[in-house]
């Protein structure tokens, strides 16, 4: 129980990770008017932050909401 909590919470932070990544490639790109790239880390984001509100289960937006405060 205790590894597959972690394996989650594992899982959540590298989605985190993944998505600040791409919002600063995102901003790179937009400050760049690199109109193209722009979109595509648009929907690498749109689709990290699906993935990531698929991976949260109730205990873990819990526990986010704890590590908010």
């Amino acid at each position: 129980m205790i590894s597959q909590d972690y394996d989650s919470i594992y899982a959540v932070d590298d989605l985190l990770r993944k998505i600040r990544i791409k919002e600063s490639q995102l901003k790179i790109a937009q400050e760049s008017q690199m109109l193209y790239t722009s979109e595509a880390l648009n929907n690498q984001i749109l689709n990290l932050r699906r993935q990531l509100s698929e991976a949260q289960d109730p205990e873990m937006q819990a526990l986010m909401s704890l590590l908010d405060d």
